[in-house]
Order: C-alpha cells, then structure tokens, then sequence
C-alpha cells in the first residue's frame, strides 16, 4: 500500500536545502558506469563536472518559475546550504524571490562524509524538503542520514536532479526543468509526498558487468508520475526469448543487406541477448560498434567512450566526407522508459548529432511495451533536447520487421 502525504503550505517563505555532489556524473561519458572512488581519475582524464552544471539549469528555471503567473501565492524561497561546490557555486544570480544562506563551507575533499554532514546540517537550519543532484550513491547517502535522524527519513521529502551515470532510484526529476517543476509545486502545496525506493547497483559486480540492482531504503518524494521518473524495473523475462531472437533477425537482415552498415549497440541485457543471436559477444553496460564490412569481416569495437565513440563513427564518411550509413539501436529503460540520458552518457550531445537522430532505431521487447505509451529522453542539451521534442515519435523495433512510432515524452 502506497502511504501518502498531502503537505498544506502556511507561510510564504519556505527553505529548502541543497545537496550537490561535485563528484557525481564524472566517469558517465568516460564509460567508467559509475564515478564512486574514480573521480579523481575522471578528472585527469579529462571529466568536467555534470551534477553542479545540472543543479544550476533547475535552479535557473526555478527562479523563472518563481517569478511567473505559475506562483500564484508569492512563494518566495530560501535556498540554504554550503558555500562552495557542494552547494553555492551553482545558484544563479540573486533574485528577488529566492535566495541563498550559507551555513558552513565546502571542504577541499568531498566524499560520503561530507555529504551526510551536509544533510545533518540542513535539517538543523530547518529545511522543510532537499533539492540535490547527483547519482544513485548520493541518494542513498541522504536517505541513509535522514533514516539515522530520529523520523527524519520520513518527514523531509527529496527532489532529486538527475546528475549521476546511472539513476534508479524514485526521487529523480526526469529533467533539471522537471525538478523545478516539482519544487514549485512542493511548494505551493500542489503534490503529496509518497513513499519511493532508494535503489542503486551492486558497483563491483557491476564493474565485471553484472546488473544487480538492489532496494536499500525508502525515502519521501513529490508524488508527480509526470515529472518524477519512478524507480527501474527489470522488466525482461526468460520466456521473450523468441521474440529476442526475432528482433535480432531483423538486425541481421540489416547486416547482410548493407554490407557498409554501421551499427551502434546501446546498453542493457535485451541488446546484449540480441548480440548473442547475431554472434556478437557485446558489453552489458558499455556501447560497442559493429563496423562496415571490411577484408570480408565485421570488427566489433566494445565498451567504447565518447572521445572513441567520435572517433570511430567520424571515420564512416565516403570520398566526400558525407556519411555512411549508420543505426544506433537503444532499448528503453524498464519502468521508466528512459532511452537517453539514464546509464549511456557516453551518446553525448555531440556523439548523437553525429549519429543522427533520425537513425535511431528503439529495440523493445513485448515486456518492455506494457504499459510504455511514451519514451523519456535526456540529453543534457537543452537544444538537442528540443529537437527531439519536434520530432515528437521515434521508431521502436518490437519484432522481426515489425516496428511502431512511440511518443517522445513532452519535457
């Protein structure tokens, strides 16, 4: 039974506390599949920051919010945390309906530590709910101290920025945009509170690329399906494996009909299961390239990062620099519907306009397509993100030469 909670605003002022984690999202475009105890070397390999730079767009378009008709009792709003990377850095400049206090400074060193000193901190200045940005680690971080404070887990509700590699947990915004909008709402006493999952990988397995994902908590979170992207599912069931088997004879018929075909492999275990099919060992977690016929064979290029992945597909040009063809298969995340932006941020902003998204091509199987009226995607580009919006469909493959248009979800 789902618990709910209908919050009842009587003040004007309200105070929300923020929770950045610097080092969250570092290693997504590196292909790490998790940044715990890497970020120094995500750093020296050329990683720039992602859940600072995703705090400040929900910031930004909160304080538009704020100052919209949307605002309709005057909501002003008091934004309390560290000085810092871990909080000030990414406000926007000041306005007159949100604000930033400071009660405490940033550490040289960030880490699990500071984090949950950060959220003991916060609720001692009285925040009535904690906006923050970054993974599946930092979730379970701040549900972690909020269940050590007595009641605490219950009572402040989290609005998760999405910032991390890998998000599956339920208290993540779909978009930083989402999170403004459900901050907003929060505080105009629009949305319940309900009970979610706190969910998060097993690292080290995952690392050996094994998926486990594990529950280890439950937290508080606006109750808005629209906006909030709902915890991962693992949908697929051993019985779909003909229907697998189908949709990988199609991507074969692909291959033998174009011998000069690129293929791009998304993550996750039905593409994998496909690769099986079509004799092709591919990485659970990473992105692999199928490349063109060549000297009578097809090299596969596993488990490739960004910088590779645009390396590798800017080669597939003819004598006059126009592409060649190319396909970028992705299934969507179950449960969430997510096909960009949860898990494959090595599929950068740049590496999908290379690409072209009119070549890509959703893979779902039966399992997958219940209940799945749309897909999410979320590129980090606000502009690329509009392009798909203008698209408004995109192709799902769902059997042997059997595909259907699916609605692109409104942002």
């Amino acid at each position: 039974m789902q618990v709910f909670l209908k919050v009842k605003r009587l003040v004007e002022l309200m105070r929300i506390g923020i929770v950045v984690n610097p080092d969250a999202g570092l290693g997504g475009r590196l292909g790490f599949k998790g940044s715990d105890g890497r970020a120094a070397e995500a750093r020296a390999a050329g990683a720039e920051d992602r859940a600072g730079p995703r705090m400040n767009q929900a910031l930004e378009a909160l304080k538009s919010l704020l100052s919209g008709s949307l605002n309709r009792a005057n909501v002003e709003l008091e934004c309390i945390g560290w000085k810092g990377r871990m909080g000030e850095t990414w406000m926007p400049s000041h306005h007159e309906k949100m604000s930033f206090t400071s009660i405490g400074e940033t550490p040289t060193e960030t880490s699990v530590t500071e984090t949950s000193q950060l959220v003991k901190d916060l609720i001692d200045s009285g925040a009535e709910a904690i906006l923050y940005a970054g993974g599946d680690g930092t979730t379970r971080d701040i549900a972690n101290t909020l269940a050590s404070i007595s009641n605490k887990a219950q009572e402040i509700p989290l609005i998760g920025v999405p910032g991390g590699v890998k998000m599956h947990s339920g208290c993540f915004a779909t978009t930083p945009k989402a999170a403004a909008e459900v901050t907003l709402a929060f505080l105009l006493g629009d949305l319940r509170c309900a009970i979610t999952e706190v969910m998060d990988l097993d690292e080290e397995i995952y690392q050996e690329g094994v998926w486990k994902v594990r529950m280890y908590g439950e937290a508080w979170t606006p109750s808005s399906p629209r906006f909030m992207q709902g915890a991962k599912e693992q949908v697929e069931r051993t019985s779909e494996a003909d229907t697998i088997e189908g949709l990988a004879q199609h991507v074969k018929s692909l291959l033998a009909s174009e011998e000069d075909l690129l293929i791009i492999w998304g993550s996750g275990g039905t593409l994998r299961r496909m690769g099986d099919f079509c004799g092709e060992e591919l990485t659970l977690l990473g992105i692999d390239i199928l490349g063109p016929v060549q000297n009578g064979k097809r090299e596969l290029y596993s488990d490739l990062n960004e910088q590779q992945l645009l390396e590798t597909i800017a080669l597939h040009v003819d004598e006059k620099g126009d592409p060649r063809p190319r396909v970028l298969l992705l299934s969507p995340m179950g449960g969430q519907g997510f096909l960009i932006g949860r898990g494959n941020l090595q599929l950068s902003p740049d590496v999908l306009r290379m690409v072209g998204i009119d070549n890509i091509l959703g893979v779902a199987t039966p399992a997958k397509l219940i209940g799945l009226n749309a897909v999410r995607i979320d590129t980090s580009d606000v502009e690329l993100d509009q392009v798909f919006q203008k698209k408004r469909f995109i192709k799902i493959l769902q059997g042997f030469r059997t595909t259907r248009l699916i609605r692109i979800e409104e942002a």
